[in-house]
């Protein structure tokens, strides 16, 4: 029986490592942390989004440059296809308001435990702790617990991850082997990142707070989503989404009325106001919360003059920041293997039998199911081709 070896053991690593075992190779799948899917259960934290329940074009759009290359395996493993694996691992499933798939359960536990149980049928070894070095003379070289370990597999796919979130196993670290190999990778940046902000003393009681039902533009990039006021700046999926556009160089705006337009607003502000306060009127007439009447007050002090230039303002609030959280706080990282430097089966293209797949491959997605929906897809397309690739070469 070949024997084929998975380094990384999140989505896109759990999933080529059961292709290859149902393709009948001896599977070897290796993790650098003491337990496997710590990402993905990071993720399943305040609810697990599988995928995004919607139709082909827009699924498509979400990976805006990368569309083209990501294409066939988003077609092979799509939103139903996501929903129907989580069904066949006994995981039901909903789809929300905007479309976005949970497992009924919420968290990424039981699904990942009942993954794992399926793979132990397989008869897929797992060893954890098991550090990878690279390659010495053709072999894969570990760093454990027993000290150092090679395997010489028929084919490797490698799943190890971008470079946020270091602390559950993604540090990016392979970048400099697969450079020293000769393998272009693009240089990491942040993706799904919160914004750092310096508030003023003002804003501390409000801190916490979410802003709920307001869209985000930074350049190209739209959203509408919720945010929250953290601490250190602004949180939450409504910001991460339109982060790449920060990114680029574009300044960011919230629109706090996406749904009234300046017309109507500059209508609802000219009513009469009385003895109340600015922002007892803002409260009362166009129903903003406190935190975003805060938020008002301190990006935009003092206000224009002129009920429609208050309007406008409000439909497109300047979010005065000092750019994205370190890479290490981002969801998740652009950059990683070219895909110049893979074949279409995501196979290293001067480095025959080892494939790339999931967050290491140079694409990004915005938050929303899109990025797991990425990882399961390309896993299990990296994991056919290898599996078809040692079939071939009848290893």
């Amino acid at each position: 029986m070949s024997r084929a070896v998975v380094i990384g053991a999140g989505p896109a690593g759990l999933m080529a490592a059961e292709v290859m075992a149902d393709a009948g190779l001896a599977v070897t799948l290796c993790d650098s942390k003491p337990s496997v899917g710590r990402k993905f259960l990071m993720a399943g934290k305040s609810g697990l989004n599988l995928t995004k329940d919607e139709a082909r074009a827009p699924f498509l759009t979400a990976f805006t440059d990368r569309q083209a290359p990501l294409r066939p395996m988003l077609d092979a493993f799509d939103a139903s296809a996501v929903q129907d694996w989580a069904r066949g691992l006994e995981q039901d499933v909903f789809t929300g308001s905007t479309g976005r798939v949970f497992p009924k359960a919420m968290k990424a536990s039981p699904l990942l435990r009942a993954w794992l149980g399926r793979l132990a049928g397989k008869e897929v070894q797992i060893n954890t702790r098991w550090h990878w070095q690279g390659w010495h003379k053709g072999a894969l070289q570990f760093d454990t617990p027993d000290g150092r370990q090679t395997l010489s597999p028929a084919v490797t796919v490698l799943a190890l991850g971008g470079a946020s979130w270091a602390r559950l196993g993604s540090t990016g670290a392979w970048a400099d082997i697969l450079r020293a190999a000769g393998v272009a990778v693009v240089p990491f940046a942040a993706a799904n990142a919160g914004l750092s902000v310096n508030w003023s003393p003002h804003m501390q009681k409000h801190l916490g707070a979410p802003l709920k039902g307001v869209a985000w533009t930074s350049g190209p990039y739209r959203s509408r989503g919720e945010a929250t006021l953290s601490e250190r700046g602004l949180e939450g999926g409504g910001i991460y989404s339109v982060s790449r556009g920060v990114r680029e160089g574009h300044g960011v705006s919230v629109d706090l009325l996406p749904d009234l337009t300046v017309p109507e607003i500059t209508a609802r502000l000219s009513k009469s106001r009385g003895k109340a306060s600015l922002s007892n009127h803002l409260r009362k007439t166009l129903s903003l919360t406190p935190a975003q009447i805060a938020l008002v007050q301190e990006m935009a002090r003092p206000l224009p003059a002129g009920l429609r230039a208050t309007a406008r303002l409000l439909k497109a609030l300047p979010i005065v920041h000092t750019g994205l959280r370190p890479i290490d706080e981002a969801i998740s990282t652009a950059g990683g293997v070219s895909f110049e430097a893979l074949d279409a089966g995501l196979m290293l293209c001067d480095m025959p039998g080892v494939f790339v797949a999931g967050e290491m491959l140079d694409w990004e997605a915005p938050t929303g199911g899109y990025l797991i929906s990425a990882c399961l897809a390309t896993g299990r397309w990296a994991g056919q081709h290898a599996a078809d690739w040692v079939a071939h070469r009848k290893i």
